[in-house]
């Protein structure tokens, strides 16, 4: 089994969306002064590699906890959109055949371009697009920047379509080493109660 990790780092250097909690760590305690060593980190909830969950968009949305685990863990599609300009649209969908209850990761040049500074022209998904993935009933989707909805756009759709209808969105993934083609998906999100969203270690797996 090949195991790739589809996670960001967590560090000082992390990209951090404008306008997001900036990601502090700190030392708490330290030894030898202190019987052991502690770090002090604060963050905001959609830091690095995270899940939206309904309530992030939709008034009255479930919050992340209520989404059941098996949502998360499974098979999924990478789905390669690399020839994608400005955003993933509906033409750039249909010809992969998505269909229900899929778990739908999308690889864009994001993943080329890295992860080193925040880009203001990212690949995002498109509200034509969101609505396409919505009606099909994927189980879930994902994308390889910290946002699905293009910065500043006043269409919602990219994050309304999917979490209302209870579809999550991973957020803030790293496939520049992953093919195109089928995996299994592990996506575990802290299990904070109550909130909008969390973050999340991903890992994408196959035989």
């Amino acid at each position: 089994m090949k195991i790739f990790d589809v996670s960001l780092a967590l560090n000082e250097k992390t990209v951090i969306y404008p306008g997001n909690v900036p990601l502090e760590i700190s030392v708490h305690a330290a030894m030898p002064k202190n019987s052991t060593h502690l770090s002090k980190i604060t963050m905001g909830s959609h830091t690095g590699t995270h899940v939206d969950a309904p309530r992030h968009a939709v008034l009255n949305g479930v919050p992340l906890d209520a989404i059941p685990l098996e949502t998360f863990v499974g098979p999924c599609r990478v789905l390669d959109c690399t020839k994608s300009l400005g955003a993933v649209t509906v033409s750039d969908l249909e010809p992969h055949n998505i269909q229900a209850g899929e778990r739908i990761l999308l690889k864009t040049k994001n993943s080329e371009r890295g992860f080193e500074s925040f880009y203001e022209h990212y690949i995002y998904l498109a509200g034509d697009a969101a609505d396409y993935l919505a009606d099909t009933g994927v189980a879930l989707f994902g994308i390889d920047y910290l946002s699905v909805k293009q910065r500043g756009s006043k269409d919602q759709r990219p994050h309304t379509s999917l979490l209302s209808k209870n579809i999550p969105i991973i957020e803030g993934l790293d496939l520049s080493k992953v093919s195109a083609g089928n995996y299994n998906l592990f996506c575990l999100p802290l299990k904070f109660t109550g909130l909008e969203g969390g973050p999340a270690r991903v890992i994408l797996t196959s035989d």
